[in-house]
């Protein structure tokens, strides 16, 4: 049924001309008259059918748009021929596939955000855990050798959580967008050398040596502390996964495009398993050893994306684990 008042009233303003022009031909000549009601009842019928299957159209694509707002999970919509109303459904198919899409990415981002809250209590869990066994053992101990044993673990326990909580906060920064990073000009030799100060002594005491290829010439733009801090995320991972007296080298190139940096150790490398995740938030790979708490990889590339650079992780061809980050001119 027709349910618009303007058309109806058109209708009974059309219906009251067509008498009117109906009497003005009557009283020229009586064909004149009939001529003119055939042609007004023959008109008037063809726009009534044609303006009802346009409303009735409408009305259909209405009832689905209700539909749609009441979480329907799909939109059925006939095949339209008329060109505005093909539009007005193409535009609304488009509209509600794009709502659907966006409802989607909410509900992926909701599991996602309580699969991580999960992890993070997990992650603290542990060590929580730990931390009082090791008082509860503190406060029964009176040997002062193993009490600075024992003082000495709850330390490192934590150092541990306070790095998490810390490594969080910067990730919840960053998802938020309310980070601001510096565009300056920093030399990519001076920035190691900062990256590497504070892992020089552990480094050390490992015999991990490093070799260097970085040409004094070279600078790239960004944030000097941000970017010091992915750097050291990916050698404390590759760090991780090194003997006593591997070897990580760092080697730059340089073109009108981008700067490169390739940052290679002597490890055995990554697993085929774990390619697809290692930037991913929480994975900590299959490796039995596996102590991390797998957000280091996932703090960097957030870093160095926002900074409108690359990074890539693979095996290297002569063995190891290779990260691959370019910074474009």
């Amino acid at each position: 049924m027709l349910r618009n008042k303007e058309f109806r009233s058109f209708i009974l303003l059309f219906g009251l001309l067509t008498i009117v022009f109906t009497i003005i031909g009557w009283k020229i000549t009586e064909a004149a008259g009939i001529l003119v009601l055939i042609s007004a009842v023959v008109f008037d019928a063809v726009f009534f059918v044609f303006t009802q299957k346009r409303y009735e159209s409408i009305a259909r694509i209405s009832d689905q748009i209700d539909l749609v707002l009441h979480n329907e999970e799909r939109l059925f919509m006939e095949e339209l021929q008329e060109g505005e109303l093909s539009i007005l459904q193409s535009e609304i198919t488009k509209m509600t596939q794009r709502i659907r899409e966006q409802n989607d990415a909410l509900k992926r981002e909701k599991a996602h955000l309580a699969d991580s809250l999960a992890d993070v209590a997990h992650q603290l869990r542990t060590p929580l855990a730990s931390a009082n066994l090791t008082l509860s053992l503190l406060e029964n101990t009176t040997n002062q050798n193993e009490r600075k044993v024992l003082i000495r673990e709850t330390e490192e326990l934590l150092l541990r959580m306070d790095w998490l909580l810390t490594s969080l906060l910067k990730i919840s920064r960053l998802d938020a967008g309310v980070v601001m990073f510096n565009n300056e000009t920093i030399v990519l030799s001076t920035l190691l050398e900062n990256t590497l100060r504070p892992l020089a002594i552990p480094m050390e005491l490992r015999n991990i040596r490093i070799r260097i290829e970085i040409p004094e010439a070279v600078r790239i733009i960004g944030d000097s502390g941000w970017l010091a801090e992915a750097l050291q995320n990916i050698l404390k991972n590759c760090m991780e996964s090194l003997d006593e007296g591997g070897q990580i080298d760092l080697v730059c190139s340089d073109n009108p495009l981008f700067t490169e940096l390739a940052i290679h150790d002597s490890g055995p490398g990554f697993r085929q398993a774990d390619l697809p995740h290692l930037f991913e938030r929480f994975y900590r790979g299959e490796k039995d050893k596996a102590t991390g708490y797998g957000i280091g990889l996932a703090l960097c590339k957030m870093i160095v994306t926002q900074q409108n650079g690359t990074i890539t992780a693979k095996n290297h061809p002569q063995g190891g684990a290779l990260f691959t980050l370019r910074f474009p001119k």
